[in-house]
Order: structure tokens, then C-alpha cells, then sequence
């Protein structure tokens, strides 16, 4: 969405998420894909709240850095607005449109969607297809969001010596980068695939139906909460609870007095997001979970979910099928894969 320039190039594909910035950089030979650079840098407390971004300069300075660190050849990006912050609507409309009165048409037809004056925000649309209620009609996707939120992205990358190509929107890019997991089901539309991010203090839904997004929802919910009662508990700094989560060493009573009741409350989590969809609509119910985002590696959370749902649940790993160049150190990558599935949606936009 909000499409700059032309593709078919490869792209740096870059989340700036809550906690960090990360960064994937794709080349293709084929039908195989190969990763070329990746990098992740954390993010000083605060720069971003919620997804939405209060300190421009020191998100920059992360990108400057994990640019250099990462050694990245593309100059050319693709960045992604939250899912909270964009306004996605399909609508239907004649088959016979050209191009340029269907532009005008969605121009009239935005008015009852966007609740902000058409001069604040920037706007774009695709054609999804021919409309499954009427073969003289197409379906459209419009998507907009405030101009101040596409343009703090924008203006990030432009000071990081990056040339900004394209916006899209984070539940668009997770969904994309589905495609590199399970692949064989892209074309069943019988096949509802529900994909969990679960962040630092937000959890979010995409659910993906024949590779489009049906649903999307977040909420305030993630793994800062395990650290913030790791620090309560043993009298640590956020830093270094972070680090304990991360590789051990807690004392014996952490996995059943902190872990555990964290993983129940979460799952919890999980539970009402995939209750909101299925009270949303006439969609397949859910097949399959996948977990991404940087909780969705807590050991055990997969079954726990897969135990309570009664859906098949997994960890994503959208590099599974990959190659890799020389410097990529693919341990690290693959401990990093679960919070790097909207880098790599984007970076995919480069093959579109």
C-alpha cells in the first residue's frame, strides 16, 4: 500500500516494532529465495510506545546502526504502518472501470470510510479480483492511514540513507511472508490459517484466507509482562531480566510460579482474539496457528496452545526454505525468525 515507486527490485525489508528494530534484506534465484543481510537492533526504552513512534531520532540512530552492522546493498525499503493505525475497507465495484475512473470512484467511496479529512492521509487501492457475489464486479482494497504516521516512517528511513518504495500495513506483511511457510495451502480457500504475534506489549491476530487478509485485531498484551515480574520477583533491572528470560539461570521456582501462570494468562490472550473472529463473519473456521513475534518462542507455548484449541500450532520460520549468504550466522537467524515475519513480508515486496 501507499506504493512509491517501482518493484521487482529487492528491497531492505524494515519493522520497527516496540522494542527494536529489524531489518531483512532477500535476493531470488528461481523460486528460491536467499538471505543476503539481517540485523536487529534494540530500541532505548520509550522510542516507541505501543507502535507508535516518540522518539524519531532514536529510532533512527537503531536503523543507522543495524544498516551498518548488517551490511545491506539495496538502498531501496519497505516499511509497514501498524495494523491499529490503518483504515482497510473492501469494497465493491463495476468490472468495466478504467483505471482512472475507478481512482475517482474510490476517491467518493472513501469519505464513508475514512473518519479524517481526505487531505491528512494517504491513501491507495488494489484490485483483489473478481467479486465472489457478482462476476460484473471487482473487489477493491482500500487502505489508508494519517499522513503523520506514513511520514514519521518515511522520514526515518530518508535520514537513515535509505530510499523509501513502498508502505504497507504490518497484519499485509505477516500474511505475506506466510506464503514462505506453508505454501501448498495459498490457493485452499478452505484453509484459514490464524497468525499470532505475540510482542513486547502487544498481541496481535491476522487471520490470512487463499493469501488475503480477512481479519486483524490487536490488544495490549506481551512478554514485557513476564519480564517486568522477573525484575518484581528477583530484584533485577529490566535489562538483565530480559537476559535471564532469555537464557536461563532463574532460580527453581520460575518456571512454575512465573512461567507457567504467564503462559495460562496468555494463552487466555490467544483464546479471546480467535473467539472475536469467529464471531465476526462466515469464514472457514481456523485450521491452523502459527506464532510469531519475539514471545512466541517461550518454550512450550506452541503445545499449550495446540492443547487448548484443539489447532495444529507452530513456530514460525519463514527461512526454512532459504539460502543463505556466507556472514549470516543461522543460529542466531533462526532463534530471531519468530519476530521477523513482518521484515520478511516487506523484503518479499521487492518480488511482487
Amino acid at each position: 500500500m501507499f506504493s512509491l515507486g517501482r518493484k521487482n527490485q529487492p528491497f531492505v525489508g524494515i519493522d520497527i516494532s516496540s522494542t527494536s528494530v529489524k531489518l531483512i534484506e532477500l535476493s531470488k534465484a528461481g523460486n528460491r529465495y536467499k538471505v543476503e543481510s539481517y540485523g536487529v537492533d534494540p530500541l532505548p526504552s520509550n522510542a516507541v510506545v505501543e507502535k507508535n513512534i516518540s522518539d524519531i531520532s532514536a529510532v533512527t540512530n537503531s536503523l543507522v546502526k543495524v544498516l551498518k552492522r548488517a551490511g545491506t546493498k539495496s538502498k531501496r525499503c519497505a516499511l509497514a504502518v501498524p495494523t491499529s493505525s490503518a483504515i482497510s475497507k473492501v469494497i465493491t465495484m463495476a468490472a468495466d472501470l478504467s483505471e482512472e475512473d475507478m481512482e475517482g470512484q474510490i476517491q467518493l467511496e472513501a469519505d464513508q470510510y475514512v473518519p479524517y479529512p481526505l487531505d491528512e492521509v494517504n491513501m491507495d487501492f488494489e484490485v483483489l479480483g473478481t467479486s465472489h457475489n457478482n462476476p460484473n464486479a471487482v473487489d477493491v482494497l482500500l487502505v489508508a492511514a494519517r499522513k503523520e504516521i506514513v511520514e514519521s516512517r518515511l522520514s526515518i528511513a530518508e535520514a537513515a540513507g535509505l530510499t523509501p518504495t513502498v508502505m504497507d500495513v504490518e497484519s499485509f506483511a505477516t500474511a505475506n511472508a506466510y506464503r514462505l511457510i506453508n505454501p501448498a495451502h495459498i490457493d485452499d480457500e478452505n484453509h484459514v490459517v490464524a497468525i499470532l504475534d505475540i510482542g513486547a506489549s502487544m498481541m496481535s491476530v491476522t487471520v490470512a484466507q487463499q493469501d488475503q487478509v480477512v481479519y486483524s485485531r490487536e490488544q495490549p498484551f506481551g512478554g514485557r509482562q513476564l519480564t517486568e515480574e522477573i525484575m518484581r520477583r528477583y530484584g533485577l533491572s529490566y535489562a538483565e531480566a530480559g537476559l535471564a528470560k532469555k537464557e536461563g539461570g532463574l532460580p527453581d521456582n520460575y518456571v512454575p510460579e512465573i512461567l507457567n501462570p504467564f503462559k495460562e494468562t496468555l494463552v487466555q490472550q490467544a483464546q479471546r482474539l480467535l473467539q472475536f473472529f469467529s464471531a465476526s463473519g462466515s469464514h472457514p473456521p481456523v485450521a491452523e496457528i502459527i506464532l510469531a513475534g519475539g514471545t512466541a518462542s517461550v518454550p512450550g507455548l506452541d503445545e499449550l496452545i495446540e492443547q487448548v484449541t484443539h489447532i495444529k500450532t507452530t513456530i514460525a520460520n519463514p527461512f526454512s526454505r532459504m539460502n543463505f549468504d556466507t556472514q549470516i550466522n543461522q543460529q542466531r537467524l533462526g532463534n530471531d525468525a519468530p519476530a521477523l515475519m513482518i521484515a520478511v513480508g516487506l523484503a518479499l515486496r521487492g518480488f511482487d
